[in-house]
């Protein structure tokens, strides 16, 4: 009974990430941290893989590398939290800068799932603004109806 707990609190802690993630690219991104995300709606002039947005990761490895820390020791729920928080990132990852930014090609540009479809379309429409204001779809793996195929 105690295991399944802890994964749930790894699903919890997936899920809240996402609800974290969405929060800070919509108000600190998009907001007073502008001036690093802005990077991420422009064209990378030097044509690097990386940009200065990309520094919004380490909030979110150093708080799960303190969690996983913290309760490796007998397997604390905070080290299952912590877990749930890096497979994000991973998810994060593979999701935004392979299949939807294809920094590095090796996902097709077109997906037969809808779902993903619906992922690349709604980023799609929240890269269309170039400037802070006016934004939508800030969030990456819950996506609005309104962003789905019509079939």
């Amino acid at each position: 009974m105690i295991w399944i707990t802890k994964i749930l609190v790894l699903i919890l802690a997936f899920c809240l990430t996402e609800g974290m993630a969405w929060f800070i690219h919509k108000y600190i991104m998009h907001g007073f941290l502008w001036n690093l995300h802005k990077t991420h709606h422009q064209k990378n002039p030097k044509g690097g893989l990386l940009e200065w947005n990309d520094l919004f990761f380490l909030f979110y490895a150093i708080l799960g590398i303190y969690l996983i820390i913290s309760g490796f020791e007998g397997f604390q729920h905070s080290f299952f939290a912590g877990l749930g928080i890096t497979i994000y990132g991973f998810t994060y990852l593979i999701v935004h800068d392979l299949f939807i930014h294809r920094r590095l090609k090796i996902f097709k540009t077109q997906s037969p799932n809808n779902y993903l479809s619906a992922v690349k379309r709604a980023h799609k429409m929240h890269h269309r603004h170039i400037g802070k204001e006016d934004g939508e779809a800030f969030g990456l793996l819950w996506v609005p109806k309104r962003y789905y195929p019509k079939n």
